[in-house]
Parts: structure tokens; C-alpha cells; sequence
């Protein structure tokens, strides 16, 4: 069975495991877990932030930020296919009391500076005040679509005008900036503060940073706490996240290939139509809502994929899929759709 509902299937390596099993650790809550400062000063120092703060989940680093930025009774706007809006259990509302406005792309598959400065409002009495832009690159439920640098900054200048912070979930980061060129610190300075993952394309088990100014993750600290976020022995998980930071950084551009072949074998098949993946995300479009069944059929022929909605299934590449295993989903996957 080949696994491709996402890239957080993969399992530790044999290195990574030797890494988590000899990590130095401390009790990170009452001292400060060694491995786990160590993973902190290199993410802060590679994404050009004053301080890193590692979390179990981008989940809930994500909503760690919008805790600091925000205060209840107030709306942060997002993308309408957010990740902080869509696949979160609603934490915006129920963790921070805060409403989510939507901004929806005129062009294109992402928000661009254009339909952020069209969405928000003039203020009124009778409309809640705006406190935050969240921003997501590489943006999932866009295929992992990658907003390019300029579009970025064009962004950011528009929130800085209505004086908002911008909270960018970069859960993908690193797939954006191996498949563009474009240097993580340069993605980290157009936000305020930033989410990286380690459970996606990096292949570690777990873990989350949040990075941004000191001031911010003292809060966000308190925020983490506050969602039971305090972890003990902590450096095991971080050595995870260190083993693949160091290692399977540079070898995303593996997965963006195998994405692109993937795409190529199956666009088309079947009347179907793929979303060509800037990174390692592939959405097949479908030509009628049988998605469930283009799964089911593709399970039984040893391909796990994900049903994204009714007309739409997504298959995901990472560390634990070989090209040449990919190549035969590919071929596997167009003889499913051909029979839909």
C-alpha cells in the first residue's frame, strides 16, 4: 500500500529514530530542555526571528499567534480556504473568541494584496474592528499553492496600513522555499510571526515552531500553557524536528518532482483535471462528484489518496514515497479514473 493522503504519514527514519534515542533532555517546563533550546535558536536564526517557541502542533501554534494578536469580539481576515479557518475545529472562535472574514481571490487560486484591501471595511459601530491578517504559504486547500515573495510583501503593506498584524502559517514553508528559491527569512519577513512544522515534509513524528519578536512569544508561551501545550521531556520530539531540518530540507525538491510526474500521468484521465502543483500537493478535479469512489477504488489497488470534497481527491508526496512507486500510482490512479 502506498500512502499519499498527506505527508504527514511518513515515519521516522532509522537516523532520526538514532537522533530522538541519544537526544540530551531536560524537563523543558521547569528548566528548559537543552535539545529543544537548540532546535528553537536555529529555527529563530533561519527564518530571521528574534525567537522560536516549539510546539506540539502547527495547529496549535497557530492559534497560540492569534491568541497574542488578537482579543475576543474582534475578526482577523484570511484567505477563504484558509487552514485556520477551515481545518481547525472552529479554535478561532472557541479558543480566542474572535470572528474569521473571508477574503476571496478575484484571480488565481490564493488571496492577493488586491482582495485583502477590498475586504476589509470602513469602521462602524455596527461591524467588529479587524485585529489580524492571517496568510498561509504554501496554501493546502490551493494544491499547495506558493504566494510568491512580491505578492507576500504587497500583502503584509496593505495589513500595515490598516495597522493590523500579519500572522503567516507556514506550516509549509519549506516546500515554498525549495521549489521558489526564495530564502525563509525573506517568506518570514513579511509576517509578524510565523508557524514551520517538522510532522509534513521534514518527516518527523511531531512538533511546530512559532517564531516572531521576543515580546510575542513570552505571550505566546503563556498561550501554549494556557492550551496545554507545556511538554517535560521535550528534546526527544525536537531531535526529530533538528534530525530533519538538518537532512530532508534540500530533498523537497524530490517530492515537488514526483508531485509534477504524478500530475502529468493522471491530468486528463477519465475527463479528469489536475491543479498543476507549484510544491507537493496534487488536487485531481474530477468530472463528476465520485470521489468517494475514485478512493475506494484506488485503495483496493493498494493507493491510499484523500477525498478533498465530492469533485475532487489529493494525493500528497513526501519523504516515504520513492519516485518509482509514485510513477506507479500514477499509472494505477489514471486506470481508476478511466473507469469512473
Amino acid at each position: 500500500m502506498l500512502d499519499l493522503r498527506s505527508d504527514t504519514v511518513t515515519r521516522p527514519t532509522r537516523a532520526m529514530r538514532e537522533a530522538m534515542a541519544n537526544a540530551e533532555v531536560g524537563d523543558d517546563v521547569l528548566d528548559g530542555d537543552p535539545t529543544t533550546r537548540a532546535l528553537e535558536a536555529m529555527v529563530a536564526e533561519r527564518l530571521g526571528k528574534e525567537r522560536a517557541l516549539f510546539f506540539p502542533s502547527g495547529s496549535m501554534a497557530n492559534q497560540a499567534a492569534i491568541w497574542v494578536h488578537t482579543r475576543p469580539g474582534t475578526e482577523l481576515l484570511c484567505d477563504a480556504e484558509a487552514h485556520v479557518y477551515h481545518w481547525e475545529i472552529a479554535a478561532v472562535a472557541g479558543l480566542c473568541g474572535v470572528q474569521s472574514r473571508l477574503v476571496r481571490p478575484s484571480t488565481g487560486a490564493v488571496m492577493r494584496a488586491a482582495d485583502l484591501r477590498a475586504t476589509l471595511r470602513l469602521p462602524s459601530i455596527h461591524a467588529p474592528e479587524p485585529s489580524l491578517v492571517c496568510l498561509e504559504n504554501t496554501h493546502n486547500g490551493a494544491g499547495g499553492a506558493i504566494t510568491p515573495l512580491n505578492e507576500l510583501r504587497a500583502l503584509r503593506d496593505v495589513a500595515r496600513e490598516a495597522g493590523l498584524p500579519v500572522h503567516l502559517d507556514g506550516a509549509r514553508l519549506w516546500n515554498a522555499s525549495v521549489a521558489s528559491g526564495t530564502a525563509l527569512a525573506a517568506f518570514a519577513d513579511c509576517a509578524d510571526t510565523v508557524v514551520v512544522s517538522f510532522s509534513k515534509g521534514l518527516g518527523a513524528p511531531v512538533g511546530a515552531c512559532l517564531v516572531g519578536p521576543s515580546d510575542v512569544i513570552v505571550q505566546a508561551h503563556r498561550a501554549r500553557k494556557r492550551f496545554g501545550g507545556g511538554m517535560r521531556q521535550s528534546g526527544v520530539l525536537a531531535a526529530a524536528a533538528l534530525h530533519g531540518l538538518t537532512h530532508h530540507l534540500e530533498r523537497l525538491a524530490d517530492d515537488h518532482e514526483a508531485a509534477r510526474v504524478l500530475a502529468a500521468a493522471v491530468d486528463g484521465a477519465g475527463g479528469a483535471r489536475v491543479v498543476p502543483p507549484d510544491t507537493n500537493i496534487v488536487m485531481i478535479d474530477l468530472p463528476t462528484p465520485c470521489g468517494e469512489q475514485v478512493v475506494n477504488a484506488a485503495a483496493a489497488r493498494g493507493l491510499r489518496l484523500s477525498m478533498w470534497h465530492a469533485s475532487r481527491v489529493r494525493a500528497v508526496t513526501h519523504l516515504d514515497a520513492p519516485m518509482e512507486r509514485v510513477v506507479q500510482a500514477g499509472r494505477v490512479l489514471a486506470e481508476v479514473l478511466e473507469t469512473m
